[in-house]
């Protein structure tokens, strides 16, 4: 399995510093950063390039970069399993801050999995500026189940069960498997706080880290959407930022009933009561919803 793994953590290519000028869209519209979930890639024509291709239909003159992680398209879908997150928020905040089109300040939206990492790119890079964060899907809290895979990656997701099940924690499962570095066991809390290599992280739980805590509230809108018949996300309320309570694996608890929120220990609480915490909903399974629902509800939190 090891070697199986290991084949798959490629290096991403570097993007070249330019002297261009400061970007400004025909309209004045802040760009837009899109990065897409587990078993998809940047430019797939019937995920994210058909939305990219669709929002700059809807707004004219909008720059919209869709991040691949890796060289090519293959290697972007196969990091979104098996590269380290860390070294992926790492690899987005270094394109980001050399992209020119970007300097002024972008808006960034996350689908399933790039909600948390893009998340974490707000908390640990906030150079340039992101403005707004849109998480459709995202796994904020974590998961504590892997009950289905969407589109062709169900074999992968077997494997993946197995070794979450077998040793979410351990070192090997820990470094090499993106879906452990998210992984949240309620009933092993000490075993998560201690060993999840990304999440306990960027959610403070071992530590409050405070420029974390700063950058997060730099944002001006943070918006999370919840899909209500989710089945590939375990439990659907961490979209929201919710969770089972600690100890159990039954009861659930929102984000405005946690010690994260009630010690403040993100900023979350402080940025729920200035307005910048907006919690939408969507019907349907994760990551489905129509044009309609798009242009009414997330469109103009680009405009």
């Amino acid at each position: 399995m090891t070697s199986a793994l290991l084949c798959f953590l490629l290096a991403a290519p570097v993007l070249l510093v330019t002297s261009s000028p400061l970007y400004k869209s025909t309209n004045g519209t802040l760009p837009l950063v899109l990065w897409h979930g587990m078993g998809d890639s940047c430019c797939n024509p019937l995920s994210m390039g058909a939305i990219k291709k669709m929002i700059e239909q809807d707004i004219s003159g909008i720059y919209v970069l869709s991040l691949m992680i890796g060289q090519n398209v293959i290697e972007d879908t196969e990091n979104g399993f098996f590269k380290d997150v860390n070294e992926q928020v790492s690899m987005v905040c270094s394109q980001l801050a050399q992209n020119p089109k970007l300097k002024g300040g972008y808006n960034a939206m996350g689908f399933s999995q790039g909600g948390q990492f893009l998340r974490a790119v707000a908390q640990r890079c906030p150079s340039p500026p992101m403005k707004t964060l849109i998480s459709v899907g995202g796994q904020h809290q974590g998961v504590y189940g892997l009950p289905r895979c969407p589109g062709e990656s169900s074999h992968i997701c077997d494997m993946i069960r197995k070794a979450l099940n077998n040793g979410a924690y351990t070192d090997l499962v820990q470094k090499h498997l993106v879906q452990a570095q998210y992984w949240h066991d309620p009933l092993n809390d000490d075993l998560y706080k201690k060993h999840s290599l990304f999440l306990a992280d960027v959610n403070q739980e071992r530590a409050v880290n405070e420029t974390y805590k700063k950058n997060l509230q730099l944002l001006e809108k943070f918006v999370m959407v919840k899909f209500l018949q989710d089945t590939v996300v375990d439990p659907a309320d961490t979209e929201w930022f919710g969770f089972l309570k600690t100890g159990q694996a039954k009861e659930m608890e929102t984000l405005q009933e946690s010690v994260l929120y009630k010690e403040d220990r993100l900023g979350l609480a402080a940025m729920d009561k200035a307005g910048k915490l907006v919690f939408l909903a969507s019907e349907g399974d994760h990551l489905q919803f129509t044009r309609e629902w798009f242009n009414a509800n997330l469109l103009p939190l680009l405009r």
